[in-house]
């Protein structure tokens, strides 16, 4: 659908009159954007002497990244599959699934400022910015599906993963702009 067309041709279909693709899908594409930016980070990284003592944290990062890229890619997808289908549960698979992904993804980030290429640090910062911005997005998602789901027992459970996701989201972001602070101003 999406994954393997033009970036010109989803933000046409996400701008038009059309009920699919909108907010979950574009929840789950963000991020998409912020995988990227892991990986190019890491990828600038790769082969500096400066670095080599994290090569291989690096490549590990670089895995989780492109798995994630892939990932998020076909939730952009799936997204528009499941709202055109009018299933409530697949509704609210696909932005769970993206906000449990955006906790993965930014957890690659705090190490890399510390181990990627530090000409790269605002990289670092706006892929941790689009990965938040996926969380938020896919949690506001998930919220409006729970509710037309009703079934407060699903609801409380995803509700308490979620909640904590959230605080560790939060509590990377915090720790990050703490730390570029203190690169920038030396």
């Amino acid at each position: 659908m999406y994954k393997d067309g033009s970036l010109k041709k989803y933000l046409d279909d996400l701008a038009a009159r059309i009920p699919a693709p909108g907010g979950g899908s574009a929840a789950a594409f963000c991020p998409a954007m912020g995988a990227a930016l892991i990986s190019m980070v890491v990828n600038f990284t790769l082969g500096k002497p400066k670095y080599a003592r994290y090569e291989n944290d690096l490549r590990k990062i670089l895995d989780i990244s492109e798995r994630l890229r892939v990932e998020f890619l076909r939730l952009t997808d799936l997204d528009v599959t499941a709202y055109r289908s009018k299933n409530l549960r697949d509704s609210l698979n696909t932005p769970f699934m993206a906000a449990r992904l955006c906790c993965e993804g930014i957890k690659l980030c705090l190490p890399l400022l510390k181990k990627g290429n530090i000409n790269l640090i605002s990289d670092v910062e706006v892929a941790a910015i689009f990965l938040e911005a996926g969380f938020a997005a896919a949690y506001c998602n998930v919220e409006i599906n729970l509710k037309a789901l009703n079934d407060k027992k699903l609801a409380r459970g995803i509700r308490k993963e979620l909640d904590q996701k959230n605080r560790l989201v939060k509590k990377i972001r915090s720790e990050m702009e703490e730390k570029i602070g203190k690169i920038i101003r030396g």
